[in-house]
């Protein structure tokens, strides 16, 4: 694909991360010898929905581009801005995070500076394993635990049952002491964070349905249990995050059964009742055990997420000290009909982590397009699929073998992309949400709400699968299971217990090292895990990517069938690359040009050089040094 002007707000481009309000910011774009010639650059803001703009200079070339900078006076806590370019032909280019384009573009899809809401200091880092409690690893100490009325009790070995009561009856004894006694295998794979599922009392298998939210489930080892875990998980350098239900709780929960059939109760307005008294309510999709939350109370926002007496504060501070909270039904809370209370939720939410710990991260749940919440204000990345995973499952599953393929719950089944396809998804539903939330963003080959990647993967696609998430923008996940190669035809029956049993299986064994090896070399790389991202080359079986710092470089290749294809200089500096992972081969000829060639499916990485930038001298801003 041919080399074009690049800006994608990382750190290579932007002077930093965290601007304030009034804070002068330096961006750059990098324009490729050859393109044009361009005769001005300039950028065009947007402050308080007024256009302004801000010449460009040159300030130097280096490794084949010509790198131009400005400077933006943030005046909006999302502050959007886009380059134009004038070519000597007179021909206009605007380019935002929709790409270049000779129209004039959407506001939505400028790039963006935030101001404020810092994310964690860590986020960058951070390889999240995700565990659903009941299903992980079951401690002695859960034999002697008394069974509620509503549990099924059932051996580890005993199937899951996707029917009722079954289907959130079954319990398998699971408990938080159980993951302290398997804390080995999870540091062993390199992760850096553990979110679990909901923990509350519950009276369910999934406990998205709390009867509380100040205690730890008795059947979990509670309070103490946890306060065992977080601090077993801590003294190894890992993290955890809690779960939290804030569009609804359970129709169990004592604030629910205080104002059920008692229309003067307190908490009668924590609720959305439709009858004067308080029999018949609003609830999640119908569901009569999830009565939803009505946030116009202030009670309960005092109770639940408000200040140091709240639910979302007690678990921040000691003796727990959790680390951030992954808010389920994040797109729903607050909205019913013509209400829309959940700008005022989420930040209410966000205020109370920041000043309880602000080094704590905010992760909102929505299962299709996020972009109108996803600004920065208050969630730090959003668990959503429409951008990677279903775009992955589409390019990278086996043919769909029926219409009732699942597919996310999207009727329609299961389609067929190409990696051309795959890339252009990915970019319409990137290309609205500031880069700085982007890198907030989970990356599941699935979760507990899904079917499990492996059941639909297509012969040899499970390393470019994993590879992917490790290597573009975003936060890894892994769901506790795929390392063992665990499959499941839709989100009940991918719950699956951890058959420990067969961890020494030779393919297991062989499929745990893979998430070894590609969670490690994430961890280990600094254009992994904060450079940019630009395309090299895309077509209906490949992509090929690279990742972007002054430090270093990453060029990853994605393909399902074979590969020969070639990069013209300047793409990249690949002089003395350093093959990390996967069987292909790389040449780079005299004029700086690169021929890669596999046999697919193939997933393979490099380290490359990093980026030279030009560096504006002080006392002559006209030239420039290499550095």
């Amino acid at each position: 694909m041919p080399l074009t002007p690049h800006h994608d707000s990382s750190p290579l481009h932007v002077s930093t991360q965290h601007p304030s309000l009034g804070d002068q910011v330096q961006v750059r774009l990098r324009v490729p010898d050859g393109y044009g010639p361009v005769a001005r650059v300039s950028v065009r803001s947007n402050p308080d929905h007024e256009p302004a703009w801000w010449e460009a200079e040159l300030i130097g070339s280096a490794g084949g581009w010509d790198w131009w900078e400005a400077t933006i006076t943030v005046a909006n806590p999302r502050h959007g801005y886009r380059w134009h370019l004038v070519l000597e032909d007179g021909t206009h280019v605007a380019i935002g995070q929709g790409g270049p384009t000779t129209l004039e573009p959407l506001d939505g899809f400028d790039f963006a500076l935030v101001a404020g809401n810092e994310p964690p200091s860590w986020m960058n880092d951070a390889v999240l394993y995700q565990i659903f409690p009941d299903r992980f690893a079951r401690s002695e100490a859960a034999d002697d635990r008394p069974v509620p009325d509503w549990a099924i009790p059932v051996s580890w070995d005993t199937p899951v049952d996707p029917d009722a009561p079954g289907r959130s009856g079954q319990l398998y004894g699971g408990d938080l002491d159980g993951i302290v006694e398997r804390l080995d295998h999870i540091e062993s794979l390199g992760v850096s964070v553990v979110y679990h599922t909901p923990i509350f009392p519950a009276e369910s298998n999934h406990r998205y349905d709390a009867s509380s939210f100040e205690l730890i489930d008795p059947l979990l080892g509670g309070d103490e249990a946890y306060v065992r875990l977080i601090e077993a998980l801590h003294a190894r350098g890992i993290r955890i995050m809690g779960d939290l239900t804030s569009n609804h709780s359970g129709s169990a929960h004592e604030w629910f059964r205080a104002a059920y059939e008692h229309p003067g109760a307190p908490e009668g307005d924590f609720y959305y009742f439709l009858d004067a008294e308080h029999t018949r309510y609003e609830s999640w999709l119908g569901v009569p055990s999830l009565p939803k939350f009505d946030w116009s109370s202030h009670e309960l926002r005092r109770r639940f997420i408000e200040g140091p007496d709240s639910v979302v504060a007690k678990w921040l501070k000691p003796p727990y000290g959790i680390d951030g909270w992954r808010i389920d039904v994040a797109n729903m809370t607050g909205r019913l009909g013509a209400i829309d209370l959940n700008t005022d939720v989420r930040r209410i939410l966000r205020q109370t982590m920041v000043e309880t710990n602000p080094d704590t991260l905010l992760l909102g749940e929505s299962t299709n397009d996020a972009a109108s919440d996803l600004q920065g204000d208050a969630w730090h990345g959003g668990m959503t699929y429409p951008s990677f995973t279903r775009g992955l499952w589409a390019w990278l599953g086996d043919a769909p073998t029926a219409k009732d393929d699942w597919f996310f719950g999207i009727p329609a089944g299961r389609p067929r992309y190409t990696a051309r396809e795959f890339a252009e998804q990915l970019e319409r539903f990137t290309g609205q949400i500031p880069w700085r939330v982007r890198a907030g963003c989970m990356l599941p080959l699935d979760t507990h709400d899904t079917a499990r990647f492996a059941t639909i993967a297509a012969e040899g696609t499970i390393p470019l699968a994993v590879g992917l998430s490790m290597t573009l923008p975003g936060i890894p996940v892994v769901f506790a299971g795929d390392e063992f190669g665990l499959t499941g035809v839709d989100g009940e029956m991918s719950r699956t217990p951890i058959p420990w049993n067969r961890i020494d299986e030779p393919e297991v064994a062989s499929r745990i090292d893979l998430y070894r090896q590609l969670i490690g070399l994430r961890r280990a790389s600094v254009a992994l895990r904060e450079g940019g991202f630009r395309w090299l080359h895309v077509d209906d079986d490949t992509i090929v990517f690279v990742r972007e710092s002054e430090a270093e470089s990453v060029l990853v290749l994605a393909s399902r069938g074979d590969v020969d294809l070639g990069l013209a200089a300047p793409a990249v500096d690949a002089t003395d690359a350093e093959a990390l992972f996967g069987e292909a081969t790389l040449a780079v000829a005299d004029d700086g040009s690169v021929d890669i060639a596999a046999d697919g499916p193939v997933f393979a990485m490099w380290r490359l050089a990093g980026v030279a930038v030009p560096v504006v001298s002080k006392t002559a801003t006209a030239k420039a040094v290499i550095r």
